[in-house]
């Protein structure tokens, strides 16, 4: 087996515990659907709340999010560490109305216009990768799986290349 499968099987292997983590959802329902989507929403926080209690656990702590009233805007903070160095980023999104059809399109404003794998307003590209599996799990995936298996890979790729190349730089926390 050469070093490039075994990193293949590493990845996957992670990828599918931090998964199999994250509780799957059941109701298939978007903002328009009224009280099917109060019962979604519901599912959404309690997938939320065990993806964050699990990287706490393992100390792999890396964003807060909180939503207006409606469950329908999302934002938030995610942050990034390299050479001890913590890069913190806003994070937004809208559900769109197809929504769980449709996944969220996650957007970082701090970054609009600083990597090629980013469409306008700083939303991030998940086309080949993200979009296909989520997909295939309607209505079982949703913010928590969005985050876990669009941002995070996406951050773990994008932001060590923009510190390399100084289109991100540190700054101090303002106190």
């Amino acid at each position: 087996m050469g070093i490039e499968v075994a990193l293949i099987r590493m990845v996957d292997d992670a990828t599918r515990k931090t998964l199999s983590s994250i509780p799957l959802l059941r109701t298939k329902a978007g903002p328009r659907d009224k009280e099917a989507w109060v019962a979604r929403l519901k599912e959404e926080y309690q997938a939320l709340i065990k993806y964050v209690q699990n990287n706490k656990d393992a100390d792999n702590d890396w964003f807060r999010l909180e939503s207006n009233k409606e469950g329908t805007r999302w934002f938030g903070k995610c942050w990034y560490f390299q050479d001890l160095l913590k890069y913190e980023f806003d994070i937004e999104f809208d559900v769109p109305v197809t929504y769980p059809a449709t996944a969220p399109e996650i957007a970082l404003p701090d970054l609009d216009g600083k990597t090629a794998k980013m469409y306008r307003g700083g939303r991030i590209c998940l086309t080949d990768h993200f979009k296909p599996l989520w997909a295939r799990n309607v209505p079982r995936f949703g913010i928590a799986h969005a985050m876990a298996l669009g941002l995070g890979p996406w951050l773990a790729v994008e932001i060590p290349d923009m510190i390399e190349r100084g289109v991100v730089t540190y700054a101090e926390k303002k106190v």
